[in-house]
């Protein structure tokens, strides 16, 4: 608004025409409301227009580059889940219509609790948690409550490997829980040694994100749920990468009790940019009477309806989850099918050890396996020629990128997460891999060309941390 304000204002320069005045005029604002100081800008309707396009032509987003955000899942939202969210039986629905009105939405949360249960070999679904560190709290009071219904209310412990996401510890201390965590071995998995030494009859759970944000398959995974289930606790899945194994493995039949789905990532919802999300939880049979409420069911004598479980943990949030994420969710799991679902998984990994291939020579690779939708490399070789993740990631803009998660997982030095996702074609994958290449090269042949990206921008490599501990939140 500074650049409307300062170039485009021009005195009594309106950008709508209103009609005359068709009702009583209102009383004027009380004096001391007024701010006489604020000086809005005075500017035509294409100026407006113009302005914020041109802003907007200066970000980076799925629709305009490639966005290899590792852990993330940011791929291509088919147009088609937009069209179904925009019609009006599901857009203009209100969430207190009465039931006989709203049958079709019932039956599409009805459907989608039946699919992601069978997609994760599960047997009942919550579609209420708005996100995945939502589903992932929900998850973990269900857990306390199951516990607490059995009087194991000494159940106080959770175990969280190392390598998990980094909301598994908040949600399970959210929760009420103390955290334990299980480091990783040589190969990169749940270190078994640590994990049986850790466990007692105090640990409520192990939370388990597989595969790893390494981008890694847990290979000893029914072992390690074995030996959580042996000792009492159960085995929560963090299903935020479950697109590395749709079609492929079912959770539940590698021994998960309760986990949650990311919609806004695997499932191809609309992810960033603060937007809505949904992070459905999906458990056993046993842990279903605590799923928060309501859920959807079928109505004895025909229909649908809500209900609300016999011992639920009682509402994540208003109403019923984010219901137009769940209507593209819902869009995107018909249209590909059993078949193409499976097919999404393939190519996600193809495409991760593509890029993995290409790569492994000019940066390190923690660990040398086959990784699943994604790839951690390590630019600590860069690192000895004063160039970090970091300054990789802001020359990659230079180059037309979206930089990839760097700095994470923590347990790896100097981390670049590249999550290529399964809709980018092979041309996109080697422009991308090339560009890596290139700024290897640049890194020992003009260091500070790399350290001094980006500089192609509007506006150069800010102070980071200046902006999150100093946030500039207005103009001026």
């Amino acid at each position: 608004m500074e650049k409307l304000l300062n170039e485009l204002s021009s005195p009594r320069r309106a950008g709508v025409s209103l009609p005359e005045l068709d009702v009583p005029p209102a009383e004027p604002l009380p004096l001391g409301f007024l701010r006489e100081e604020l000086s809005l800008p005075e500017v035509s309707q294409v100026d407006v227009v113009r302005h914020f396009v041109r802003l907007s032509q200066q970000n980076f987003a799925v629709d305009t580059v490639f966005y290899p955000l590792g852990s993330c899942t940011m791929k291509h939202n088919p147009k088609v889940n937009e069209e179904a969210a925009k019609m009006p039986g599901f857009m203009q629905v209100h969430p207190y219509q009465p039931e006989a009105t709203v049958q079709g939405a019932l039956r599409l949360i009805f459907e989608l609790q039946e699919y992601l249960a069978e997609i994760t070999g599960l047997d009942a679904t919550s579609v209420q948690p708005a996100a995945g560190a939502h589903g992932e709290l929900a998850g973990m009071l269900m857990v306390r409550a199951y516990h607490r219904s059995r009087g194991e209310g000494h159940r106080v412990r959770v175990l969280a490997p190392d390598s998990a996401h980094g909301t598994n510890p908040s949600s399970a201390a959210m929760s009420g829980y103390q955290v334990t965590v299980i480091g990783h071995d040589q190969q990169g998995n749940v270190d078994l040694a640590q994990l049986r030494e850790a466990m007692g009859p105090d640990v409520a759970a192990l939370m388990l994100t597989n595969p790893s944000t390494l981008g890694l398959f847990e290979t000893h995974v029914e072992e390690i749920c074995r030996v959580v289930h042996e000792g009492g606790g159960l085995v929560y899945g963090d299903g935020a990468n479950m697109n590395a194994l749709l079609g492929w493995a079912k959770p539940g039949e590698l021994g998960f009790d309760v986990m949650h789905l990311n919609l806004h990532k695997t499932f191809s919802t609309p992810h960033g940019g603060g937007g809505p999300g949904g992070g459905p939880v999906c458990c056993r049979d046993f842990l279903a009477p605590f799923l928060p409420g309501p859920v959807a069911a079928l109505r004895d004598g025909g229909g649908d309806t809500l209900k609300k479980p016999p011992f639920s943990i009682g509402r994540m949030r208003s109403f019923y989850g984010n219901f137009l994420v769940l209507v593209r969710a819902y869009a995107y799991i018909r249209s590909l099918g059993p078949d193409g679902l499976r097919e999404v998984a393939e190519n996600a990994v193809l495409n991760a050890n593509y890029l993995q291939h290409r790569l492994k020579e000019a940066f390190d690779l923690p660990y040398t396996r086959h990784c699943m939708h994604e790839t951690v490399l390590s630019a600590s070789r860069q690192k000895e020629q004063g160039v970090r993740a970091w300054d990789i990631a802001k020359r990659l803009i230079d180059y037309g990128f979206y930089p990839p998660t760097v700095y994470f997982p923590l347990i790896v030095q100097e981390a670049m997460m590249v999550e290529p996702t399964e809709t980018e074609s092979k041309e996109t994958l080697d422009a991308f891999a090339e560009a890596m290449l290139a700024i290897a090269r640049e890194a020992v042949e003009d260091p500070d060309m790399v350290r001094g990206a980006p500089h192609t921008t509007r506006i150069g490599r800010l102070d980071e941390a200046a902006a999150a501990r100093k946030p500039k939140l207005c103009w001026g």
